[in-house]
């Protein structure tokens, strides 16, 4: 399937498009399936797409929200994923939306993997709209070039399911959709901003590798639309 991209004046204008996309097809999933379900990434990114979605008129008690990946931290603390959503999307309208986090009270991602992806599969499968970011070193969610596990995590055979990994380059543990779960969805959209990002989205669609470019094997796989929203 082709990709489709997008470009906006301003990142303002890119969320609020973004968000009337994801909310249509949110809305869809409720008529057709009686609930929908939201994959989202953190970061300071997608923050102006959080506030313009949750101020959305949908069905928010039929729509299930979760996280691409997360840091293996409290949910308090500033670099936690879940702290994000809660604060800047699950609010206005979306407060009502049933929200499934990643981390656990377990010590590790390693013994929480199974019974967090069993919490997640029970949303809306496949996935109505999973948003993604995009990393200055083509990584996508926490499927980082070099970390150990990448390959197992990258198998596009392997079922859909959460993976434990630890970044050579960004702080604290973190739990992941694999591929295969970023791929179980209806569409994917990828939200980036500047020259620089555009830049790595260019080399990372040429660059065949998925283990140095996994946002690239996301970008290039046929299964799944894709829709780019990008702002200078």
């Amino acid at each position: 399937m082709a990709i489709t991209f997008h470009t906006f004046e301003s990142p303002r204008a890119a969320a609020a498009a973004l968000a009337r996309d994801a909310a249509a097809a949110l809305q869809a999933g409720c008529v057709a399936r009686a609930r929908a379900s939201l994959v989202v990434s953190g970061g300071r990114s997608p923050i102006g797409f959080f506030n313009a979605l949750s101020t959305a008129l949908l069905p928010w008690a039929q729509v299930g929200v979760t996280l691409a990946d997360e840091r293996w931290v409290a949910p308090e603390s500033a670099d936690s994923n879940e702290g994000l959503v809660r604060a800047e999307l699950l609010q206005n309208a979306a407060k009502v939306a049933r929200f499934m986090p990643l981390k656990a009270v377990d010590s590790s991602p390693d013994s929480a993997l199974v019974e967090r992806w069993d919490a997640v599969a029970s949303l809306a499968l496949p996935f109505d709209f999973v948003v993604l970011g995009m990393g200055d070193d083509a990584h996508t969610a926490s499927l980082f070039p070099g970390a150990a596990g990448l390959a197992a995590a990258m198998d596009a055979t392997a079922a859909p399911a959460l993976v434990s990994m630890q970044p050579l380059t960004a702080p604290h543990a973190r739990i992941s959709f694999n591929l295969s779960a970023l791929l179980h969805t209806r569409h994917i959209a990828l939200l980036i901003q500047g020259v620089a990002k555009r830049d790595v989205y260019d080399r990372a669609i040429a660059n065949l590798d998925a283990l140095s470019a996994p946002i690239g094997t996301v970008l290039r796989q046929q299964a799944v639309p894709v829709s780019v929203y990008w702002s200078a």
